[in-house]
């Protein structure tokens, strides 16, 4: 091999990590989870389709408002994301939505924020706890099928059933 084509070969591969490393530390999506359990296992529906909303949390009078599109949540196995569209009746309610009414620092990267959480026309509102890292916020906030008048599904003649209680979990760019 010439010596040329040595150098640019290592060139490539010591560039190639660098590049990786620094793709996966500045690559902070907008996602949302939803977690759940069944008497079975428990589940994960995700969606980072989430693009850039209105609003922004360094203003008290224009907070975000966060569109969901139904249909771009993956559970990661067909069967159940089918499920999960159509127990939230996406063709009907395409989207619900995550509005901050009000956003306030507690401490530090803390964040308290009241939220309010609209699936199939019907709200709910729920306070919010949220950490800052790297300009990404977190937060977790238990919700309930039944908040929303639905009821959880059962599969297999009701040999699983599928809990009522869900996490949402929230990481969000500051906006």
């Amino acid at each position: 091999m010439s010596p040329f084509l040595y150098l640019y070969a290592m060139k490539k591969i010591i560039i190639l990590p660098f590049l990786v490393l620094f793709s996966l530390g500045f690559s902070q999506e907008n996602m949302v989870e939803i977690l759940g359990k069944t008497n079975v296992n428990s589940f994960k529906c995700t969606n980072s389709q989430i693009s850039k909303p209105g609003g922004s949390f360094r203003t008290e009078t224009q907070l975000p408002v966060i569109q969901l599109k139904v249909t771009d949540f993956d559970c990661h196995n067909r069967m159940m994301t089918n499920d999960f569209r159509k127990i939230l009746k996406a063709d009907q309610h395409p989207y619900f939505s995550v509005r901050f009414i009000k956003f306030t620092k507690a401490s530090g990267n803390a964040y308290d924020a009241i939220v309010e959480v609209k699936i199939m026309n019907k709200k709910r509102f729920y306070t919010l706890n949220l950490h800052e890292s790297k300009g990404v916020l977190s937060g977790l906030q238990t919700v309930r099928f039944s908040d929303f008048g639905i009821v959880p599904p059962r599969r297999m003649g009701g040999a699983v059933v599928v809990r009522d209680h869900l996490e949402l979990n929230l990481r969000l760019n500051h906006f």
